[in-house]
């Protein structure tokens, strides 16, 4: 992994732990008629600390987009994971709370994970998967995924529909980056004109908006606690799966690093629950957020 791609990568993730802060305390106050509607967005955008929000995460995903043009998915991914840690920072010097046992023990376990992941996996670029089947099960897989947890969150009256929808939001995140490394080997390869002639650019579009409606959605009904860490954990793992999908990245495959593998997955799993938990990260105003209208702020 090259010095590049790790800056790159930790600054986007810098951007999009603190964009997410800021976006969750505008949406929490959203009237809930704007659920999971293009009209929650038009009305965020009368906020202005949501518009910043907006533009630390553009920030973020401009930079996590340098860094997929310089390295593997299956790198990237894991370190733009660590937005929790810049987005509890913000919250930490928002509320005041010290991180406590379980604050560095969430730190710990996440930073640790992406490494040991890092270290026994050695991700490696290759050539792209040709198999069209291949690569279409797997981005099917994945929207399929989406839109099942967006319909279930999307019928359920109970507190867990936050979390499904940052779960779909994190998986079209995790194609998006995917996407994303193949349009920039699109426009290097060929130039604009090929950059124009593949439908993969207009996906990252489409993708993106989707995204963003989804995370808003889930910011507006949960608490920060139980929307980011579902979405920074879903993230990671898809763009894994897709990097090994169909994009050529190579893992090492013997039992000792699969295993190792595994343990670094789980450990960043453990430390995003254990710092969204966190009683820094913001419960929002849960009470009569719903009967609430936007006001600029």
């Amino acid at each position: 992994m090259s010095v590049p791609v790790l800056l790159l990568s930790v600054s986007a993730a810098c951007c999009l732990g603190f964009g997410f802060v800021l976006q969750q305390a505008a949406a929490s106050h959203a009237p809930r008629s704007d659920y999971l509607s293009p009209r929650l967005l038009l009305d965020l955008m009368r906020v202005p600390s949501w518009l910043a929000g907006i533009g630390l995460m553009v920030c973020g995903m401009v930079l996590g987009a340098l860094a997929l043009g310089k390295g593997e998915v299956s790198v990237v991914e894991p370190l733009l994971a660590t937005n929790l840690l810049f987005a509890m920072a913000l919250s930490r010097h928002r509320t005041g709370q010290r991180l406590g046992r379980q604050g560095w023990a969430g730190l710990w376990l996440l930073a640790g994970g992406v490494a040991v992941f890092l270290l026994a996996g050695r991700p490696q670029g290759g050539e792209a998967v040709s198999s069209a089947l291949r690569h279409w099960s797997v981005v099917g897989v994945v929207v399929g995924a989406a839109l099942l947890l967006t319909t279930v969150a999307r019928r359920s009256r109970s507190g867990v529909a936050p979390a499904l929808l940052a779960v779909a939001a994190g998986l079209l995140y995790g194609l998006q980056d995917a996407l994303t490394r193949i349009s920039g080997q699109l426009l290097a390869g060929g130039g604009w004109e090929a950059l124009v002639a593949g439908w993969q650019p207009y996906a990252v579009l489409v993708l993106g908006a989707t995204g963003l409606l989804l995370v808003q959605s889930a910011f507006e009904t949960g608490p920060l606690r139980v929307s980011l860490p579902p979405l920074t954990a879903s993230q990671p793992l898809a763009g894994i799966a897709c990097g090994v999908g169909f994009l050529g990245d190579r893992l090492r495959t013997d039992a000792g690093a699969l295993v190792w593998q595994a343990v670094g997955l789980l450990a960043i799993v453990a430390g995003i629950v254990l710092l969204g938990l966190h009683p820094a990260m913001p419960e929002g105003p849960v009470g009569g957020r719903r009967e609430k209208s936007l006001q600029p702020h």
